[in-house]
Parts: C-alpha cells; sequence; structure tokens
C-alpha cells in the first residue's frame, strides 16, 4: 500500500500550509474584535430591531459605523503606540479609583455576557444536533478553557480568524427570501418608525451592542500581545520609524474590520425584518428563537445557516469576552498577562479567563435568567461605556502618553460623538418613560 507523501499536492500539511499565507491570516486584532462584536447576545438584538421594526431600522447600522471604528481604532493605536493595554495606561495617568471602578464592572457585566451568550450557542447547538442544550453549553466552554489557556496565542488566533468566516452566514439568509432592494436602499439612509419608548429603546440596544467595553480592552491589549510575537516589534514611542505602516495596518484592519461587522448586523436586520416580521413574529428574546422562527419562513437551509453562525460566532466573542477581562485586571494589579505565556508564567492572568467562563457555566443552572444576565450585562456596560470612551479620547489626545502620535481631530470628533450617544443610551436606562 502507498502513503501519500505529505509534500504532495493535495496533502493536509501542504493545505495547513497555503492557509497560513492566505490574506485572511495576515490582518490584525480589528478583524477578530469586529466579529466579537456581533456575539450571540448582538444577534439577538438585531434580531429583535428586525423582527419588531421590519426595514425600519436598518439605518442604525450605517450611522453606528463610524462611530465604533473611530473608538476601536483609539484603542489600537494606544497599544500598538504604547507598548501598554488600556487598562495600563489608565493606571499610569489616572487615580486609582478610576481604574479600580471601571475593571470591576467590566468584569461582572463580562461575566454575566458570557453566560447568555454560552447560553444561546448551547440552545442553537441543540436546534442543529438534537443534543441537550446544557451538555453543548458545557462543551462550549471547556473548549474555550481549553483552548485559551493551552494552545499559544499565534496558534490559536489563526483559527479564530478563520471563524470570522462564519458571520457570511447571514449574508447568504438573505438571498433565500424575497428582499424589496428599493425598500431596503431607502430605509438603510432614510428612517421610517415612530419614535416612542419601545422603539427609542431598540435604537439604543443596537447602539449599546456595537460600541462595548470588552472590545475596548480587548484590542488595545492584542496588539500588544501581536506586536511582541513579531521579531524585532517595538512600541511606536520607542520605534517611531515603523509608525507610517503599523498605523495605517491599523487605521485599514479596524475599520475593514468594524464594517464586516456592521454590514452583519445589517444582514441580521433585514434577514429578520423580511421574513419575522412580515410574518407578524415580532418579539425574539434570544438569537435561537430567531433561527427557530425562521424555519417555517426561509427554509431549512436559512434556519441552518443562522444556528450554526450562533455557536460559530460565540466561539470568537467568549474568548474576547474573557480575554479581555483578564487584561484589564492583570495590568491593574501589574500581573504578567498574555495568551503568549503559558499557564505556569501568567497564573493570575488565566485564572481570570477560567473562573470568568466557569462562574458564567454555572449561572446556566441558577435561576438566573440568560436573558436577565443579558439584560444587567447592558446596563453595566452603559454605565462603563461612557467615562471610560472618555478616558479613551483623554489618553489619545495627550502627547505625554502618545508622543507624536496623538489621534487626529476627525477620530476623536467621532469619539466625542460616540460618547454622546452611549451617554443619552445610559440616562435612557434609568430615566423613567
Amino acid at each position: 500500500m502507498r502513503v501519500e507523501d505529505s509534500t504532495q499536492p493535495g496533502s493536509l500539511r501542504e493545505l495547513f500550509s497555503r492557509l497560513k499565507e492566505h490574506p485572511l491570516v495576515r490582518v490584525g486584532p480589528g478583524l477578530i474584535t469586529g466579529v466579537a462584536d456581533d456575539d450571540p447576545s448582538g444577534i439577538a438584538t438585531y434580531s429583535q430591531a428586525g423582527a419588531q421594526f421590519g426595514l425600519g431600522m436598518l439605518w442604525t447600522m450605517p450611522l453606528a459605523f463610524p462611530l465604533m471604528a473611530a473608538v476601536q481604532s483609539m484603542c489600537g493605536n494606544l497599544g500598538r503606540v504604547t507598548g501598554k493595554g488600556l487598562a495600563a495606561n489608565i493606571k499610569a495617568v489616572f487615580p486609582p479609583v478610576v481604574l479600580y471602578g471601571v475593571v470591576t464592572l467590566l468584569l461582572i457585566a463580562n461575566t454575566l455576557n458570557i453566560a447568555a451568550d454560552v447560553a444561546a450557542m448551547g440552545e442553537a447547538a441543540e436546534l442543529v444536533t438534537g443534543i441537550d442544550r446544557h451538555l453543548m453549553t458545557a462543551v462550549f466552554v471547556l473548549a474555550s478553557v481549553f483552548c485559551q489557556i493551552l494552545v499559544p496565542y499565534h496558534r490559536y488566533v489563526f483559527f479564530l480568524k478563520w471563524l470570522t468566516l462564519s458571520l457570511l452566514a447571514y449574508a447568504a439568509v438573505v438571498f433565500m427570501v424575497h428582499v424589496p432592494w428599493g425598500q431596503v436602499a431607502l430605509r438603510t439612509v432614510w428612517p421610517a418608525f415612530r419614535l416612542d419608548a419601545s422603539s427609542a429603546a431598540v435604537v439604543l440596544g443596537v447602539f449599546g451592542t456595537t460600541i462595548s467595553p470588552y472590545l475596548f480592552f480587548w484590542q488595545a491589549s492584542e496588539e500588544v500581545e501581536d506586536m511582541q510575537v513579531k521579531r524585532g516589534s517595538a512600541p511606536l514611542l520607542s520605534d517611531p520609524r515603523a509608525a507610517p505602516t503599523e498605523l495605517r495596518r491599523i487605521r485599514w484592519d479596524t475599520w475593514s474590520g468594524m464594517f464586516y461587522s456592521d454590514i452583519t448586523g445589517w444582514f441580521i436586520i433585514l434577514a429578520t425584518g423580511v421574513t419575522l416580521h412580515v410574518a407578524g413574529v415580532t418579539h425574539i428574546e434570544t438569537a435561537a428563537q430567531a433561527a427557530s422562527a425562521l424555519r417555517p419562513l426561509a427554509g431549512d437551509f436559512a434556519y441552518l445557516l443562522f444556528a450554526v453562525g450562533i455557536f460559530a460566532v460565540g466561539l470568537i466573542g467568549v474568548p474576547v469576552l474573557a480575554g479581555s477581562g483578564a487584561y484589564a485586571l492583570s495590568e491593574s494589579m501589574g500581573w504578567k498577562e498574555g495568551l503568549e505565556h503559558s499557564v505556569a508564567e501568567a497564573r493570575g492572568f488565566y485564572g481570570i479567563i477560567a473562573a470568568s467562563v466557569l462562574i458564567a457555566l454555572a449561572l446556566q443552572y441558577s435561576p438566573i435568567s440568560p436573558m436577565r444576565a443579558l439584560f444587567w450585562s447592558a446596563v453595566i456596560n452603559g454605565v462603563v461605556a461612557v467615562p471610560l470612551m472618555v478616558v479613551i479620547i483623554l489618553l489619545v489626545s495627550k502627547s505625554s502618553v502618545m508622543g507624536p502620535f496623538t489621534a487626529s481631530r476627525p477620530v476623536r470628533t467621532l469619539g466625542w460623538i460616540a460618547t454622546a450617544v452611549m451617554g443619552f443610551a445610559a440616562l435612557w436606562t434609568f430615566v423613567p418613560h
């Protein structure tokens, strides 16, 4: 019997080598951050917007895009220029009460968000496989912890980048149903809804989903992580000659990653708007419920794509949520942090990842509803986002922090607009209406 030579074309080794050279693998943290923004809880929010208002909420996505991209690009630049994550930069400039207040709320919100996400992943997996949702949730959680703790970052991120293709499932769903493209084009640029308490809540929910504090910490820290993996790389404050290339890469990577995230949200609103809303299904609580409701309206394949997309993006969203909290607390405490380190080198960092994910798993078996967990996560994120964005804008505006690489005026302006929008969202949460 002849054994196939692993160097011949078509072998698994050659396929893997070709994948490693693919342009997708060379993109930076912006793409993963963008996809993590469309985690299962985000899918549920977009699905509710489409189910409740049809095409009337499509305009929110092009409006949100420049705001989310501006904030994330500031975070990416901050990490690459200083060689430190967001928490470490806050620690160096602001009083301890600012740092520890933000990090504490971030950890609580992230754990609740993880609980909601893994619950949705388990439900979606049960829809596809028929296996008990709690068992599938435990499998996803343990697999996520295993990958983050035992697999080096440069290998782990390779697979995360390929998982980002799962978002294309939501674009595919749209082409399986009838779409009035003329109306879609109009409602993408021109709102059509009555401003009342329910519509305002959905608008604010969409913005709160697209601009989330955990993404700020993740992208800044992953720029540092990527820099440390690449031989000869140094913070731009120490190596300004690399600045034109690196800042251009971050700008392209972040804006394209956020566009990918934003257009996916647009497709989800569109898909649920032309199916669920038209059929009179106007209330969606979970992403898995949206997938189930699609089945009789758009067919088995559309339902399958929607469901598979939920747990595929969850496999990205959960590590980002857990990792962002671990970076934030480790930098605050002065612990060694980073997914490239071994467990022995960064026990505290990996301990936070494991604890946040396992606590989220335990919540699945408690009386706490995943949707209530998601609600309180959104409330805490709304509280944290506004002062945190103010802090970020102040940091990237200081020459004492950024040297000659302070943020441009257009980017800072977009950041302030995003802060105002999120401030209004936070006020709406607490003001009786």
